[in-house]
C-alpha cells in the first residue's frame, strides 16, 4: 500500500529547523503527488532556491529504501537528481535533492517521451554496483516468484533501478530517473524488461514492448530462456500484488506481465527460421 503523505510543515519544529539550516528561509512547502515510498515528499521554495525533500521516520518498515537511495546517489549519472544534503534528527530521516522541473513521463504509444526515457535508461545501463553497497541481488528480489532453478539466470553486476513507473521519470528537455528506492544488483537486461512491462500496461502490444527493450544491447544479448524466466517471475509477483490490493493500475500490471510472459515463452519455443 502507498505510504500516507505528511505535509512538511507538520513535521516537528526541530526537524524543520534542521532543514532551514541547509536551505535558508523556507517560503513555501508543497506536497507532491506520485511515488509511494516516502511519507514526506515536498517541493520547498527556499532562500537558496528550490529543493525536493523526501523522508520517513526511522521506525518505518520502509526506511531501508530511503537509506539505500541515499547510499548510491553519488554513483548515479546525470539522468538522476543529485542528493545535496541529509538530515537525521528527532527520529526523522530526510533527503534534500536537486529540484528538477518537469512532469511525469507518458508511456502511451506514440508519446514523444519514449525516446527521452530510452536515452535516460541507456545512461544507467553501464552502471555497476559500487563496492560495499548494501543492495539486494536480483536473485534475492525475485527468488520467491521464479520457477525452481531459474533465479540464478538474473545474476549480474549491473546497478538496476527496477521501478520504472511513469511517476519515477520526470520529463522536461530530457528525462530523469528518480526514486531509486529499490536499487538491485543483477543482469543489465532486467531494467529494459521492467520498462517493457510498463509499456504494455500503457497500451503497447507485446511485440512493441519487446522491440522497445530490444533498443538496448543488454536485452539483445540476453538469451530467450533467461528473459522468459524473468517474465514468468514478474507475472507471479504482480499477480500477488494485485490479489493483495486490486487497484486498477496493479491489475493492469498483472495482466501485462502475464501477456509478456506468454509472448516470450512463444518466442523461446518457436521453430528456427
Amino acid at each position: 500500500m502507498p505510504i500516507a503523505r505528511r505535509p512538511f510543515l507538520s513535521l516537528p519544529l526541530v526537524v524543520q529547523q534542521a532543514v532551514r539550516e541547509r536551505t535558508g528561509a523556507i517560503n513555501s512547502a508543497r506536497t507532491v503527488r506520485g511515488g509511494s515510498n516516502s511519507s514526506v515528499a515536498a517541493c520547498l521554495d527556499t532562500e537558496k532556491g528550490r529543493v525536493f525533500v523526501k523522508g520517513l521516520h526511522d521506525g518505518h518498515p520502509q526506511i531501508g529504501t530511503l537509506l539505500r537511495e541515499a547510499e548510491i546517489n553519488r554513483h548515479l549519472p546525470d539522468a538522476c537528481p543529485r542528493l545535496m544534503w541529509r538530515v537525521q534528527v528527532k527520529g526523522w530521516e530526510l533527503l534534500g535533492y536537486q529540484f528538477l522541473a518537469g512532469r511525469h513521463a507518458d508511456y502511451r504509444p506514440g508519446s514523444p517521451d519514449l525516446h527521452l526515457v530510452r536515452a535516460a535508461l541507456t545512461e544507467v545501463q553501464c552502471l555497476t554496483v559500487p563496492p560495499r553497497a548494501r543492495v539486494l541481488s536480483a536473485q534475492e528480489r525475485w527468488a520467491s516468484y521464479a520457477a525452481p532453478g531459474t533465479a540464478d539466470l538474473f545474476a549480474g553486476d549491473a546497478l538496476l533501478h527496477t521501478d520504472l513507473a511513469p511517476d519515477n521519470v520526470l520529463v522536461a528537455e530530457r528525462a530523469c530517473l528518480v526514486d531509486w528506492a529499490w536499487p538491485t544488483r543483477g543482469a543489465a537486461w532486467i531494467d529494459p524488461a521492467i520498462w517493457a512491462l510498463r509499456l504494455l500496461a500503457a497500451g503497447h502490444t507485446p511485440q512493441e514492448a519487446d522491440a522497445a527493450a530490444g533498443a538496448f544491447p543488454s536485452w539483445k544479448r540476453a538469451d530467450d530462456i533467461s528473459k522468459s524466466a524473468f517474465a514468468t517471475a514478474s507475472a507471479r509477483l504482480w499477480g500477488e500484488i494485485a490479489d493483495n490490493d486490486p487497484a486498477a493500475w496493479k491489475y493492469r500490471m498483472a495482466r501485462s506481465s502475464v501477456l509478456f510472459a506468454a509472448f516470450l515463452d512463444r518466442v523461446r519455443h518457436r521453430a528456427p527460421g
